[in-house]
């Protein structure tokens, strides 16, 4: 089968997460970064995506501080999720604006997830079929939520082009059947979908 719609991820590719800018104005962002490095947040955030919540993984902080600042993350969100990434939502406009169908597999926190729909309401309803990892309690680059999407799309993997900034998570997508795209900025993805045709 030839590809006939693209999944998107949205961190990275279409949103700008630069979670540092929650504690920045507390910290500076050296000290936000030195703070993030110390407690382990990437570990930590991927298991909040995983349906874990913040107030219970702070409490694995030995450090009182440390610990309240990641418990405060969910209140901070809005600040590390301002920006977009440049171009990529012009090229899922001329997607959906050619009628190529348009879903998303994102990891993302359920707790979070509602604040990123407050700062970019266009997520909740340019999607098709949209999975959020953390309401679902699964994560890529596991095969099962690249399953759940196309069993909600009423898709086969052929028939999917998944776009990525996580190489890891492009591979999960191959792995299962997909077409992948490891995101690098608008302009390359927007000559490979020309390329298959899709734009």
């Amino acid at each position: 089968m030839s590809v006939r719609a693209v999944i998107w991820d949205i961190g990275g590719v279409l949103v700008d997460w630069q979670p540092h800018l929650a504690w920045s104005a507390e910290l500076g962002e050296e000290g936000a970064r030195a703070f993030m490095e110390r407690i382990g947040f990437a570990a930590l955030n991927l298991r909040a995506d995983g349906g874990e919540l913040f107030a219970d993984l702070a409490r694995e902080i030995d450090d009182d501080e440390d610990a309240a600042r990641l418990a405060a993350y969910p209140a901070l969100y809005p600040r590390t999720v301002q920006g977009r990434v440049t171009g990529s939502w012009d090229v899922l406009d001329d997607l959906t604006a050619s009628g190529i169908p348009v879903h998303a597999i994102t990891n993302w926190s359920a707790e979070t997830w509602p604040v990123g729909l407050e700062v970019h309401p266009r997520l909740g309803n340019v999607f098709g079929t949209l999975v959020v990892s953390g309401r679902e309690r699964m994560l890529k680059p596991e095969a099962a939520i690249f399953d759940l999407l196309c069993e909600r799309a009423g898709l086969a993997p052929s028939e999917c082009l998944f776009v990525d900034d996580g190489l890891h998570n492009v591979e999960g997508a191959r792995a299962v059947g997909m077409a992948g795209h490891h995101f690098g900025g608008a302009a390359r993805l927007r000559a490979d979908l020309t390329e298959r045709g899709l734009l």
